[in-house]
Parts: structure tokens; C-alpha cells; sequence
């Protein structure tokens, strides 16, 4: 996994470069009126979770992205998905798995040379996922050894199960080609509410990512690609 977080922090570097290192065209007299900017709805696909999901043999995943400009620099934005983990940790084995949306608005807060349409964006997003957890064996804590490890086999599904938060997005897209995006996200997420299973804890959450103990805080980030398609156009 270290593998894979390190391939998927080059790639935001790369686009990042990319999106800084364009030089801005130049604008002849003649271009007295801004140029018109696309409004439309833009859809793609979640590449990191695609990427996880083929060198993860413990996490499945699919997500699909959408975002729709309704006002300059303001974006009606939505991600839907499903997602499955295995946690194998020294003590426990559990899996969950389930669906999930996200919603909120983006606002970009890039000022784009003449004729182009990238954005840098800060965002937030109410996200609600429904889910179930399986225990799929476990280990009894002792104070000695002498008797071995306890480990009980047998496993326990708890399904019903859903939880909330609130997320502060910050990320970029970047025009490859005409209407063709790609782009990169991070996130940081805080627990709203959280159904338990009756016996034992979450220990991952469809959309929210790993839980712990000591916080409610998580994070995340994503890797896209998109296509937008323009249903009018407005000039500045």
C-alpha cells in the first residue's frame, strides 16, 4: 500500500505541474470580449479507487463523480459509490462494505488565463453511507501466554448499519483536451453520527474511510477523470 500511496502522490504532483506550468496564451487586439465559458454537467470516474481495487487484494471499490456549474465559479457537486474493506489487524479481522453519496458545493478559487477553464477548488460535502460490518474472527486479550492465543473463528454480520459526516474538499482539475478533465482531491472529514454494531466496533466506513478510538476526525483523497458536457455558454 505505501507503494501505492507513493505512485497515486507523484500523479498529484504531475497534474499540479502541469496545471502551473501552461503558459498563458497570448491575446491578440483583436480580442476585445472574453471568450465564453462552458456551463454544464461534468461526470467521470474515480481513478484511485479503480487503481486500489486491482493491487488491493482486501478492498474493492467503484465511485462516480459529478459536478454541474451553476453560477461563475460555483459547482453543485455530488460522488456515489460503492466500497469494500478487509482489515486484518493483529487482533481482529473485520469487513465492511456498502454504499455511499456525497454532496455539497465546490467554489473555484482560480483566476484562468484568457480562454481556459481549469480550477483550483475548496469544497464541502454531507456524506451518508449505509453499510455492514462482519467480524470475521477475533482474539481475546489475557495477561499470559500459557494457555495460548484465544482466537474465536466464528464470525458475526451486523447489516443496518449507516453513519454521517461533514468533509472540507480542497482540489484541482486541469483541461487535457477539450472537456476532458482530470483532476485531484484531498479531503478531511468529521463524523456526524454513526450506527454501531451491537457487539464490537466500525472499523471502516463506505466514503468516510478507517475509524479509530481516539478521533472522529478522518481523511481522504481522490484521483479523477471527467467529461463535460456544455449546455450553454456565458461570457465573464
Amino acid at each position: 500500500m505505501k507503494q501505492l500511496h507513493t505512485y497515486l502522490f507523484f500523479i498529484s504532483i504531475l497534474i499540479t505541474g502541469y496545471f502551473y506550468g501552461q503558459e498563458e496564451p497570448k491575446v491578440s487586439v483583436k480580442d476585445t470580449l472574453p471568450p465564453s465559458e462552458k456551463y454544464g454537467f461534468r461526470a467521470g470516474v474515480d481513478l484511485g479507487r479503480l487503481i486500489r481495487t486491482a493491487v488491493d487484494d482486501n478492498y474493492s471499490g467503484f465511485e462516480i463523480v459529478g459536478d454541474y456549474r451553476f453560477y461563475k465559479k460555483f459547482y453543485l457537486a455530488a460522488e456515489i459509490g460503492n466500497e469494500s474493506l478487509i482489515r486484518d489487524e493483529e487482533n481482529i479481522n473485520t469487513k465492511g462494505s456498502g454504499s455511499y453519496a456525497r454532496v455539497g458545493i465546490d467554489y473555484n478559487i482560480y483566476d484562468n488565463w484568457y480562454g481556459m477553464q481549469n480550477s483550483i477548488y475548496v469544497g464541502l460535502r454531507y456524506g451518508f453511507s449505509t453499510f455492514d460490518q462482519t467480524l470475521n474472527d477475533y482474539s481475546i486479550f489475557t495477561s499470559t501466554d500459557y494457555f495460548g492465543p484465544n482466537q474465536i473463528t466464528g464470525s458475526i454480520k451486523s447489516d443496518g448499519l449507516n453513519a454521517s459526516w461533514i468533509e472540507l474538499v480542497l482540489g484541482i482539475k486541469v483541461e487535457l483536451i477539450s472537456n476532458l478533465y482530470l483532476g485531484a482531491n484531498v479531503s478531511l472529514r468529521s463524523l456526524v453520527s454513526e450506527k454501531k454494531p451491537d457487539r464490537f466496533d466500525n472499523l471502516y466506513i463506505p466514503g468516510f474511510g478507517r475509524t479509530n478510538d481516539y478521533s472522529s476526525i478522518g481523511v481522504g483523497y481522490g484521483y479523477s477523470i471527467s467529461y463535460l458536457i456544455p449546455f450553454f455558454k456565458k461570457r465573464k
